[in-house]
């Protein structure tokens, strides 16, 4: 099928113009902004960041009062390990976010958007800022757009590389210039947002899908995909695979298709292990889990893990499991912002237990008192980041539990003794 979201020479105005761009716009500000929001519903369209909630229905919480500030906000901060997708629409079809961001801005009656990209995006936003004024210039951004007298302005803000600002209260202190730290909820963004006004925040990717959605119906997206995971997804493939990257696909598609008929398969030489299919926070499967999983919200949710940011991380067989996790490890534990006991002190306590089990200064005790951490963190913070850090935990000792036992009993990793061992590599097989 066509893609929607990547499609190709569309970067710049002309382009994407030429190619349909902005006409979704024009379409949305003739019709009644309730309209454009049951269609959205309709739609089936879910959050792409990672949460998967239905986008209409957010957009409908929105309250509709006269004399109310409202606010349209694009979650651009792409931190998770793994993920990769959001810079591909940024830098290949930067206006379809743009237009997306505008018929948002019109359905809820907001003026204002606000792209909130992470900080290290520099080229990506400068890319952005020169997308805004040639689509300003053209009269599809600013005041009284295609003479229908609607006005929405819209400002790229640049982050500072916090990982929690993904998070979006977090992002929104953020972007008001306090310390980017989550907000209790309720109130929730779509009451009390930027500002104290209602605000709704959606993803890049979420986002960039609006003016095809508005263009060819709800009833359109809905029809593709797999039951109420609808539309197309994108999902980027790092790992051992011959042709890592991102690639748009309909939701429900099969990780094995996604692995061996777009990736290619595994590299020469190498075996699969496991898959963490939602980026780095969603528990781990093994090569068995991975063999006839659909990529969609309900089939990943049944098989134990989640359809999250769609960063799909392939592990081969030379990969150690305990090293691997005391990697996230260290990066949740660094990303943490500190405002939650059980994140802050349990995403530390778990970093130490794995330094020393793969110093070979571990006991069999500590396998417990890993996964007992994490059991105590799930649910119990402000934000999911604790549970970002948990989840992974758990599904890692839960099913890789013999090389943990390993290091701990034997002091060392068994799996690179194993593989020192080895005069030439197995030959390679996908799944």
């Amino acid at each position: 099928m066509e893609n929607i979201l990547l499609k190709d020479n569309v970067a710049d105005l002309e382009s994407y113009f030429a190619s349909g761009g902005y006409k979704p716009l024009k379409k949305a500000l003739a019709l009644n902004p309730a309209r454009i929001v049951e269609e959205v519903k309709k739609s089936n369209l879910r959050g792409r960041g990672g949460a998967g909630f239905p986008t209409g229905l957010k957009w409908s919480f929105i309250p509709q009062h006269a004399g109310c500030l409202r606010y349209v906000v694009c979650n651009a901060d792409e931190g998770e390990p793994g993920t990769f997708k959001d810079r591909e629409i940024i830098r290949k079809n930067p206006h379809a976010l743009i237009e997306g961001m505008a018929i948002a801005g019109f359905a809820i009656g907001a003026n204002h958007g606000y792209i909130y990209i992470r900080g290290e995006f520099s080229a990506e936003a400068v890319l952005l800022e020169t997308a805004i004024a040639a689509a300003r210039a053209k009269g599809f951004i600013g005041k009284n757009i295609l003479g229908s007298g609607f006005n929405f302005e819209l400002f790229v803000h640049r982050g500072a590389g916090a990982y929690i600002c993904g998070e979006e209260t977090a992002l929104l202190e953020s972007l008001e210039g306090f310390k980017g730290q989550p907000r209790l909820k309720p109130p929730f963004p779509a009451v009390k947002g930027l500002f104290a006004s209602p605000t709704v925040i959606n993803n890049v990717e979420t986002l960039a899908a609006v003016p095809a959605i508005v263009e060819k119906g709800g009833d359109w997206y809905a029809s593709i995909g797999r039951g109420k995971s609808a539309g197309t997804k994108l999902f980027c493939v790092s790992g051992p695979v011959k042709k890592p990257g991102v690639y748009e696909l309909p939701l429900g598609t099969a990780l094995g298709d996604l692995l061996e008929k777009s990736c290619g398969g595994m590299k020469e030489g190498r075996r699969l292990k496991a898959v963490i299919p939602g980026g780095s926070s969603t528990p781990v499967l093994t090569a068995e889990e991975a063999r006839d999983v659909k990529l969609d919200y309900e089939s990943l949710a049944a098989a134990g893990s989640m359809l999250g940011s769609g960063a799909v991380i392939v592990i081969d067989e030379s990969q150690c499991m305990v090293d691997l996790l005391r990697v996230l490890a260290r990066f949740y534990h660094h990303e943490s912002c500190g405002q939650c006991t059980p994140c802050r002190e349990g995403c530390g306590w778990i970093e130490k237990i794995l330094n020393r089990l793969e110093e070979g200064k571990g006991s069999p005790g500590d396998i417990d008192t890993l996964y007992s951490v994490a059991e105590g963190m799930i649910s119990r913070t402000i934000c999911p980041l604790a549970d970002a850090m948990a989840m992974p935990v758990m599904s890692f000792v839960k099913k890789f539990r013999g090389e943990f036992e390993a290091h701990a009993a034997g002091k060392t990793c068994a799996l690179r003794t194993a593989l020192a061992g080895k005069s030439e590599a197995e030959p390679g097989s996908a799944i």
